[in-house]
C-alpha cells in the first residue's frame, strides 16, 4: 500500500484543526446571520456548535479504535461499508472542489480592491501559488497553515480583548454597552424560529474541523491527533465563534450590521480605530487563502484515498518522490483555473452557482459519519470489547441527538425560501449522482468478478 509522508508535526496538527473553523464565514459570513437574527444569534453558534462537537467527539472515539483509518469519510466505509465510503468520499471531495474557485475568486476580488489589476489574473496568480505549495510537500501546506492560522487566531484574540475593554466600559465614553442586547426589539426580536433558522446558515461556517482527521494522516500518531482535536474543539467554537459574536451584537446596535460587510469591521471603527478597515481587509484576505490552501490539500488526499480503494481512476495512486499525491493536487488546480476563467464574464452568477452547488453536502457527510460511528459502537458493544480511551458522551442518545438535529437542519433548508432551498436542491441532485454512481461502478465490479478467465490454447473445446 502506498503510504503518504509523515512529515507533520504537532504544531501544524493544532493549527490546521483551529484555522479549519476559522473563514470568511465568521470574519464576513456572520454578518448575514446577525442581521436575519439578532442578538439571540449567540443562541444559534450554540446550536450549531454543539451539533459539531458531537460529530468531532465520534470522530475521535472512531480514531482511537480504528487507528489504522486515514481519512475522515473512510470512517464510514469502515462502519457502513464500501457503498458508504464512495458517496461519503465523493460528496466531501466535491464540496471542497468547490470551495477551491470560490476562495480564489474571493481572494481575487480583495486583492483587486487593492491593486487594481484584473481579477482573474490575481485569481490565476493564487492558484499558481497554492498549487506550487501543495505539489512541495505535506510539511508546505502544514507550515504555511500554521503561520495562516496563527495570524487569524491573533487577530480574533485582539479583537476579543479590544472589544471586551469597550463593552464593559473601560474605553467606551458612554460606559458599558450590555444594553445593546435588548434595546433593539429585545435579545430575540425576531422570535425563535428565526434563532433555529439562523443556526442554518451558522451551520455552514462551522464546517472544517474535521479537516484534522486527513491531515493527521501525515503525522506521528495520526489517533491521538484526532483524539485531542475532538475534545479540544469546543473551547475553540466558544472562543472564537461564540465569544467574538456575543460582543460584536454587544458592542454595537446589532440593526447596524449589514449582509456581506464584516461585522469586526464595524465594531473596530465604533471603537474608533482607524486602521479597522486595511486591517480586516488583509486577515479576511489570510482567511480566504488559508481556507483556499486547505481545500486544495483535502481535495488531493481524499481522491487518493478514494482511488487507493478503486472508487477514483488507478492513475489518481501516484506518489512523487516528497509522497505528495501530484496528480490529485492537479485536479483542484484544474478546478480552480476553469472557475476563474469561468468567472470573466459573468463572476456574480458563476460566484452564487459554486456557492449553492456546496449547499448541504456538508451535512450529509456528518449525518453518514454519525450513522458509522453507531455501528461501529454497537459492533464493538457486541464482540465485548472495552471502550476506547475516548468515548462519545451519552451514547446513543447524543449520538441519536446529533443526527436528529442534522436533519433539522436539512428541513429547515428545505421549508426556507431563497438561496437556502436552492442549495438543498442542488446537494440533493449530488447525492443522488453519487448513489447512482456507486451503483453503476459496484455492478462493474461485480460483473469482473464473475466473468470466467478466457479458455487457453490447449482446452477442450468440444
Amino acid at each position: 500500500m502506498l503510504e503518504l509522508s509523515r512529515s507533520l508535526q504537532p504544531r501544524h496538527i493544532t493549527m490546521i484543526s483551529i484555522g479549519g473553523i476559522i473563514g470568511a464565514g465568521l470574519f464576513v459570513g456572520s454578518s448575514a446571520s446577525v442581521e436575519a437574527t439578532g442578538p439571540a444569534v449567540v443562541l444559534s453558534y450554540l446550536i450549531t456548535g454543539t451539533l459539531v462537537l458531537l460529530v468531532m467527539r465520534m470522530l475521535g472515539e472512531m480514531a482511537l479504535a480504528l487507528p489504522s483509518v486515514r481519512s475522515f469519510t473512510e470512517f464510514a466505509r469502515a462502519g457502513l461499508g464500501p457503498w458508504a465510503g464512495f458517496v461519503a468520499g465523493w460528496l466531501y471531495w466535491y464540496f471542497w472542489i468547490i470551495v477551491v474557485p470560490v476562495e480564489a475568486i474571493a481572494g481575487a476580488r480583495i486583492l483587486h480592491d487593492w491593486l487594481g489589476l484584473p481579477a482573474w489574473i490575481l485569481g490565476l496568480v493564487l492558484m499558481g501559488i497554492m498549487t506550487a505549495v501543495n505539489l512541495m510537500s505535506a510539511r508546505s501546506y502544514g507550515e504555511f497553515e500554521f503561520w495562516f492560522a496563527s495570524i487569524k487566531v491573533a487577530a480574533i484574540i485582539v479583537f476579543i480583548a479590544l472589544t471586551a475593554a469597550f463593552v464593559c466600559g473601560f474605553t467606551s465614553p458612554t460606559g458599558p454597552t450590555f444594553s445593546n442586547l435588548t434595546a433593539y426589539g429585545g435579545f430575540m426580536p425576531k422570535g425563535l424560529l428565526s434563532v433555529l433558522a439562523g443556526a442554518v446558515t451558522v451551520y455552514f461556517s462551522l464546517t472544517g474541523a474535521e479537516i484534522t482527521t486527513i491531515a493527521a494522516a501525515e503525522s506521528q500518531e495520526p489517533a491521538r491527533a484526532v483524539a485531542r482535536m475532538s475534545t479540544s474543539v469546543i473551547l475553540r467554537i466558544l472562543t472564537f465563534y461564540v465569544g467574538s459574536v456575543l460582543l460584536i451584537v454587544t458592542a454595537v446596535p446589532w440593526v447596524q450590521v449589514r449582509p456581506g460587510e464584516s461585522p469586526f469591521t464595524l465594531v473596530l471603527n465604533t471603537m474608533h480605530f482607524k486602521w479597522a478597515s486595511l486591517a480586516m481587509s488583509a486577515i479576511i484576505l489570510t482567511a480566504v487563502l488559508s481556507c483556499l490552501n486547505s481545500a486544495f490539500y483535502v481535495c488531493s488526499r481524499v481522491l487518493f484515498v478514494l482511488a487507493e480503494h478503486g472508487d477514483a481512476p488507478q492513475w489518481l495512486v501516484q506518489l512523487n518522490t516528497r509522497r505528495v499525491p501530484t496528480r490529485s493536487v492537479w485536479m483542484g488546480s484544474l478546478a480552480g483555473v476553469l472557475g476563474i476563467l469561468a468567472a470573466i464574464t459573468s463572476p456574480q452568477t458563476v460566484f452564487a452557482f459554486l456557492v449553492n452547488a456546496s449547499g448541504a453536502l456538508s451535512v450529509f457527510v456528518y449525518i453518514i459519519i454519525a450513522a458509522a460511528h453507531i455501528r461501529l459502537r454497537r459492533e464493538r458493544e457486541a464482540r465485548g470489547a472495552p471502550e476506547p480511551a475516548l468515548s462519545m458522551w451519552l451514547f446513543p442518545w447524543a449520538s441519536y441527538a446529533a443526527i436528529a438535529g442534522m436533519a433539522a437542519v436539512l428541513i429547515a433548508m428545505a421549508f426556507t425560501p431563497g438561496e437556502l432551498s436552492s442549495e438543498l436542491r442542488w446537494s440533493v441532485v449530488a447525492l443522488a449522482v453519487a448513489v447512482v454512481a456507486f451503483l453503476i461502478v459496484d455492478a462493474r465490479r461485480r460483473s469482473h468478478a464473475v466473468t470466467p478467465a478466457p479458455a487457453g490454447p490447449g482446452a477442450d473445446r468440444s
